[in-house]
């Protein structure tokens, strides 16, 4: 069983940044997918972004790209969502989510593991 805890979220003006980070616990870090999720209010959760087990395969929603970056360290069990430029559109709760496997997901239901959230609000 993996525990996922996620932190760093806040308030920042449009185009500020944050770093948003995710810690695990509980399993064998590196042998897991992660992956970032947010949900705006009133609306369903959506992919942000994923990366692979090494961390040499990244994957990002076309709404992000160029903006977020996501990394990992596989020695200290996180990973991390560095978060520029950001929107007053990005304004959600951003989930930490972890599967098993090899293969990068961008579905909700191909997640095992998901962390409790973290708000993230950008005013314009």
């Amino acid at each position: 069983q993996v525990q996922l805890v996620e932190s760093g979220g806040g308030l920042v003006q449009a185009g500020g940044s944050l770093r948003l980070s995710c810690a695990a616990s509980g399993g064998t870090f590196s042998m897991h997918v992660m992956a970032w999720f947010r949900q705006a209010p009133g609306k369903g959760r959506e992919f942000v972004t994923s990366i692979s087990r090494s961390g040499g395969n990244t994957y990002y929603a076309d709404s992000v790209k160029g903006r977020f970056t996501i990394s990992r360290d596989n020695a200290k069990n996180t990973v991390y969502l560095q978060m520029n430029s950001l929107k007053p559109e990005d304004t959600a709760v951003y989930y930490c989510a972890a599967r098993a496997g090899t293969a990068s997901f961008n579905t909700v239901g191909s997640y095992d593991y998901w962390g409790q959230g973290t708000q993230v609000t950008v005013s314009s």
